[in-house]
């Protein structure tokens, strides 16, 4: 098992080298930073290897590392902390450690990987991101929000959160595909502690103003629109 494999020089040659000389072992490579762990490896190992994603700790998860008793007295401090696997086994730490993986590696590696000069673009776009979750994004808004950025940049920046897992988008929905096409997207993150740690915001949910609108009572539906017979 090689762990940060991406930081070896030419770990794809590597591992395909292992691969072929010795076929009965199996060989675990990862990364945190796996967008460059992937362009390492892709075409040396093109047909030998099988990618997993790791995302952080499912509610399912919780529940049988305890039980559903337990999974449910905690569920707020889930929603406001998250269930990174650091956070989830650091109970009483959880805002310490989130404060150091955003620092650590939302930042650091993502400019370091990439060549980003200018990480005051990445903290207000990821800023913007997390105050408009569940919003359309336009583009031409956040490079305007950033500001001294254009869009190309923007999707750029986009598009490396997402390889990096900090985010994933949301496609439009429609019944015509062409409409689909051209509607805005949706971005989420993968952790709800990440995003509360990026807008400095550590509040139970009963107190938030961004758990979205309350739902009306019966006969209502749970967009608060009447009932259609």
């Amino acid at each position: 098992m090689i762990d940060e494999a991406q930081q070896i020089p030419e770990i794809g040659k590597k591992l395909k080298l292992l691969y072929d000389t010795y076929p009965n072992i199996q060989i675990i490579a990862t990364g945190s930073s796996s967008f460059e762990l992937q362009d390492r490896t892709s075409e040396p190992l093109t047909g030998r290897k099988i990618t997993y994603q790791l995302f952080p700790v499912s509610y399912k998860e919780s529940v049988e590392n305890s039980s559903a008793l337990e999974a449910k007295r905690m569920l707020d401090t889930r929603l406001v902390y998250g269930l990174y696997p650091e956070v989830f086994n650091n109970p009483g730490k959880e805002r310490e450690i989130l404060l150091e993986i955003a620092n650590s590696y939302l930042y650091k590696d993502i400019m370091q990987l990439e060549g980003i000069r200018k990480p005051v673009h990445i903290e207000k776009l990821l800023r913007a991101l997390a105050f408009q979750v569940g919003s359309e994004v336009s583009y031409n808004e956040l490079a305007i929000t950033v500001g001294n950025i254009d869009t190309a940049t923007v999707e750029k920046y986009l598009d490396i959160f997402e390889k990096a897992f900090i985010i994933f988008k949301l496609p439009a929905f429609s019944r015509n595909l062409r409409n689909e096409i051209k509607k805005g997207k949706k971005y989420y993150f993968y952790d709800n502690g990440i995003r509360n740690v990026l807008i400095s915001n550590f509040s139970i949910p009963e107190m938030r103003m961004d758990k979205g609108p309350e739902c009306l009572p019966q006969p209502h539906d749970h967009c608060g629109q009447p009932f259609r017979f």
